[in-house]
């Protein structure tokens, strides 16, 4: 089955547990939290993307996936039950005599290429869906396009004395990324990343392969992948 081309697809990493949360995530994944009375926080990201016009979402679940299933069901509510694109749960790949978990960020896209390969996109949009808050992503894809940038980074300014929790970068005059460094003892900036990745798809997907040979990589987006990204230039 051949399917209709999407300009950019959306992968919603919603596979991790939550721990800060204790009690809150020991049943169910960070993604699957109540929140005010009848939502649950992976709202925010659906809805976000809903509003930015992306039609074509991947949702990668491993922790306690069951409630956070049922409860995205076939996207109706965010108006993602399409015939083309559409929403579509992606739970670790599995094989027959095999099977792997998501060893990390990175890796859970790396195993869904061919998810993504199928929508021939000229982007891919990564984003957590256990974060609160509302975006335009279209206005981050048409910046991303105007800088034809192999990857585009949304940050927030943090206090100092909290940088060393985040993906601290830094970057020039023209916006480019100069410097990565995930959760640093001594942060260089305050510029820390959201979490919320725009990539050619082209690009993210050779350094996907590569981050996959490397047995020492962690396969994780902010302290792997982005800056293999900038060592290569």
């Amino acid at each position: 089955m051949k399917f209709a081309k999407k300009e950019c697809v959306a992968m919603l990493l919603a596979g991790g547990q939550g721990s800060r949360l204790g009690a809150l995530t020991a049943k169910i994944a960070k993604p699957s939290v109540p929140f005010g009375g009848k939502y649950r926080i992976i709202d925010f990201a659906l809805s976000n993307c809903t509003n930015s016009g992306i039609d074509t979402i991947g949702v990668l679940t491993q922790y306690q996936p069951l409630i956070l299933n049922s409860y995205i069901g076939d996207g109706k509510p965010w108006d993602l039950d399409r015939m083309h694109g559409g929403i579509q749960i992606l739970p670790p790949y599995q094989r027959v005599g095999d099977s792997e978990w998501y060893l990390g960020t990175a890796n859970s896209i790396y195993q869904n290429i061919d998810f993504i390969d199928q929508y021939r996109p000229e982007y891919v949009l990564i984003l957590s869906g256990d974060h609160i808050y509302k975006m335009d992503y279209s206005l981050m894809i048409d910046y991303h396009k105007k800088m034809d940038a192999d990857c585009t980074i949304s940050v927030i300014d943090v206090p100092l004395k909290e940088a060393s929790r985040f993906g601290i970068l830094s970057s020039d005059e023209s916006g480019r990324i100069t410097d990565f460094e995930e959760k640093p003892k001594r942060p260089k900036s305050t510029q820390a990343s959201m979490g919320i990745y725009v990539f050619k798809w082209n690009k993210l997907k050779k350094y996907l392969e590569i981050d996959d040979k490397n047995p020492d990589s962690s396969n994780d987006f902010g302290k792997d992948l982005i800056p293999l990204m900038l060592r290569s230039g």
